[in-house]
């Protein structure tokens, strides 16, 4: 039985220039060719935008990408790497 299942890294960023920057550094330390995908997070019951958490998903089915070395990247951008 070939148990290899899909598997996504999400990197919750501060704000929008972080999350950018990740995704460049995704690209230069990880070899990431696939673009990852932004996406804003507006915290719950917060109504002010600034307050918007964006999140960095990294797509990875071969389970290529280090989770140890994605938390060290988000933590250099005072953000953290979920666990799903």
């Amino acid at each position: 039985m070939n148990d290899t299942h899909h598997s996504r890294h999400v990197l919750v960023l501060p704000d929008r220039d972080a999350a950018e920057e990740v995704a460049e550094a995704l690209a230069e330390r990880f070899g990431v060719t696939d673009e990852p995908q932004l996406v804003r997070d507006a915290l719950a019951g917060e109504d002010d935008a600034e307050d918007a958490q964006w999140l960095v998903v990294v797509e990875d089915p071969d389970a290529a990408y280090d989770p140890a070395r994605l938390d060290a990247l988000a933590t250099e951008y005072e953000g953290w790497r979920e666990t799903e």
